[in-house]
């Protein structure tokens, strides 16, 4: 099975990512990863992207392209399900991913979307503290895992941090970036009938269960 998944940053996207992997054997794959392995490999877009990122710039849509291509092919040709992440960003990258997989002789089978609201997710980000003290895992949030004393860390009581890009502004910027983005690709995949809506807003395993319920589901009725 492949599949792409969608959801809002802290959404808790990338944990469900894991579980939808380990549940139905798929690899995930996300634009950052492919573009790395490709330099690891020493693949000629490999190259290319190198140079490119070395520079500091974005690498561009064909290049990207390319590099999904060649993922599609290696993970196709073992007999691996993939799970998609972070791409497509726009409609021409959705047709283009389409065309590979066609090519591949395999297609997209499901669309998952992880659904929040925003005032969730500001609560979920700019709730975040962390432990600064080097080794130590503390971590938790003022809204929904409250430190025992204010400001000091429950595990070693060193001070807490908020990241500097957990604030309402940056998280805001990011989420109409996200929305921009994501809303076509989303009414693309609907109108394919491969699109299924979770609510992200319960605890990670009612959310994990709604989850494979639904691609379950949906799997069913698309044989």
């Amino acid at each position: 099975m492949n599949g792409v998944l969608f959801g809002p940053p802290g959404s808790g996207k990338g944990t469900q990512a894991g579980a939808l992997c380990e549940h139905f054997a798929m690899t995930h794959v996300s634009t950052g990863d492919m573009l790395r392995e490709a330099v690891r490999n020493g693949t000629e877009l490999g190259k290319k992207a190198q140079s490119i990122m070395a520079e500091g710039k974005l690498v561009p849509d064909d290049l990207v392209g390319g590099v999904v291509r060649e993922k599609i092919l290696d993970l196709t040709a073992r007999d691996r399900g993939i799970l998609f992440d972070g791409y497509p960003r726009n409609l021409e990258q959705a047709l283009f991913l389409d065309s590979c997989l066609e090519e591949a002789g395999t297609r997209i089978h499901v669309a998952a979307v992880l659904e929040i609201a925003e005032e969730e997710l500001v609560k979920r980000i700019c709730g975040r503290r962390l432990c600064t003290r080097s080794g130590c895992t503390g971590a938790y949030n003022v809204y929904f895992m409250a430190p025992k004393t204010e400001g000091k860390c429950d595990l070693c009581g060193s001070d807490l941090m908020q990241r500097k890009d957990d604030n309402e502004a940056t998280l805001r910027e990011r989420l109409e970036v996200y929305n921009g983005q994501t809303r076509p690709l989303l009414e693309y995949y609907e109108e394919k009938d491969l699109l299924i809506r979770v609510a992200a807003n319960g605890s990670v395993s009612d959310i994990r269960q709604s989850l494979l319920a639904k691609i379950e589901e949906k799997q069913g009725g698309s044989r």
